[in-house]
């Protein structure tokens, strides 16, 4: 699909079909007034009947109305006057649907922006690109019958942005575009069932993402490789399961690059039962969605790729099942991790951690500049924050309010949480050096103080994504969170 902006008056704009906002009471928003203005006060007219009061999110798609080039005109709803950018998203991602089901090849579309202050010229082409993307995304099924055809739309149009604009806007297009394209690589993995995802595959679509890449070189451990290296906890994880694990190396190298490397790190869990602690069955299904953060280091080494990101960046993704079985690690079991730390097993679906811990020691041989690791890896962090906030914690403020003002501008939206030496004192243990889990209370901060204690001397944060990257129940489906936050992450970093 095609993305332009443009400058002129949408009057003047070619295009199938021009999409217009129309805010309470039927008041059409300005460039709507000027389209009117061009046929006669038409559109004007036919609001006034009431049957369109403009509510936030509802579209109407009229035929063509005298002296406009375009041969329809969709209405839609923005509600209020002053546009949020929340209510801004809701109504393009409602003009997207609605186009999607016509038979519209081009649209032009021209709603009602929020003020500059909260959404500036390349912020708003950016997440119109995302949003279109998002809107347009099609769950990777399995069904056996007959697919839905694919939309017309073959281009769209955003603005009226000032000619000042153009160059901002262009550049927005362009990670907008690489975002979204990250988004899609992360959904259409995690979407897939646990039978077809597997370790294996993940392996395997990183190396077909090298293929694509001249930047990206892929590299993976298999069992006897990990077994080398030490590191017990993945180990002990992955001992219960037929499928065998991989560690995935993705490295990033720009010629263009000064500074000492970014790691990703990503929890790779392909399906997690809880092992011997067994999850309840209700929802279990949802536990294919375990490895998001896999995905999504996938996916942001996609942008990167793409972007020509003139910085070193390494992904690295410990990726296993968490399966019951006889040779399963068992409450109580001590195991030895890579740095050589000594952890108690309370609970074995505290999985996650224990795979990233092993990773978080592998990324020292990087000397990097800092690493984040993306999880979705606690079921308090769901409780705390709901669906709506990616946890947030960090052994440096300066990382956690970077990524955290990302998610602000990017609208994927990341929270702190406190991250003090109570809360890895909670994970005392009388046999080991700590215990992998400390009770309930402070969950998902405790799991950040588990990994914490492998990061001593980096620079690091991690990010809790249980909530927010993915939706259960009825609509189930992965989110593509957090790669539009990490997008505006690396390059507000790219241009220091």
């Amino acid at each position: 699909m095609q993305f332009e902006i443009f400058t002129s008056g949408l009057p003047q704009v070619q295009a199938d079909c021009v999409v217009i906002g129309v805010h309470e009471h039927g008041e059409l928003s300005a460039s709507g007034k000027a389209l009117d203005r061009r046929c006669g006060g038409a559109i004007a007219r036919f609001l006034k009947r009431g049957d369109f009061p403009g509510r936030l999110g509802e579209t109407l798609l009229l035929p063509a109305f005298p002296r406009l080039k375009a041969s329809r005109v969709l209405l839609v709803g923005q509600g209020a006057t002053e546009v949020s950018r929340r209510s801004w998203r809701k109504a393009l991602s409602a003009a997207v649907g609605a186009l999607a089901k016509t038979r519209v090849a081009s649209a032009a579309v021209a709603l009602t922006r929020p003020a500059n202050r909260e959404l500036d010229d390349y912020t708003y082409a950016r997440s119109a690109v995302e949003i279109t993307r998002a809107a347009l995304y099609r769950v990777n099924d399995l069904k056996s019958g007959k697919k839905p055809a694919e939309p017309a739309l073959q281009k769209i149009k955003f603005g009226p942005l000032p000619t000042s604009a153009a160059r901002s806007g262009k550049r927005g297009i362009a990670h907008g575009l690489a975002s979204a394209n990250g988004a899609k690589i992360m959904r259409d993995l995690a979407n897939l069932p646990g039978n077809v995802c597997t370790p294996t595959y993940l392996a395997e679509q990183a190396h077909a993402l090298a293929e694509r890449h001249a930047s990206l070189k892929v590299k993976v451990l298999e069992e006897a490789d990990i077994r080398a290296e030490k590191m017990g906890c993945f180990l002990a994880v992955t001992q219960g399961s037929e499928q065998p694990p991989k560690f995935i190396v993705i490295e990033h190298k720009s010629p263009k690059a000064s500074r000492a490397p970014l790691v990703f790190v990503g929890k790779g869990i392909t399906f997690d039962t809880g092992g011997i602690s067994l999850k309840d069955p209700g929802a279990m299904d949802e536990m294919k969605f375990d490895m998001s953060g896999a995905a999504a280091v996938l996916g942001i080494m996609n942008v990167i790729a793409e972007l020509a990101l003139p910085m070193n960046v390494v992904g690295l993704v410990p990726t296993c099942e968490n399966m019951p079985s006889g040779r399963a690690i068992k409450p109580g079991d001590i195991v030895t991790s890579a740095a050589g730390l000594t952890v108690e097993i309370l609970n074995t679906d505290a999985e996650g951690r224990l795979i990233l811990c092993d990773a978080l020691h592998y990324a020292r041989r990087y000397k990097p500049h800092t690493v984040i690791d993306m999880a979705t890896l606690t079921g308090a962090c769901v409780i705390a924050l709901g669906v709506h906030h990616s946890g947030v914690m960090a052994n440096d403020d300066g990382l956690a309010q970077e990524l955290v003002a990302a998610g602000v501008r990017a609208d994927d939206r990341a929270w702190q949480l406190p991250l003090t030496d109570e809360y890895g004192e909670q994970l005392k243990s009388n046999f080991a050096d700590f215990a992998n889990v400390a009770g309930r209370d402070g969950g998902a901060i405790t799991a950040g103080a588990f990994l914490a204690k492998f990061t001593k001397g980096l620079r690091w944060a991690h990010m809790d994504i249980a909530g927010s990257a993915y939706v259960g129940g009825a609509a189930k489906g992965s989110t593509g969170r957090p790669i539009a936050l990490l997008t505006d992450y690396l390059v507000q970093r790219a241009r220091r």
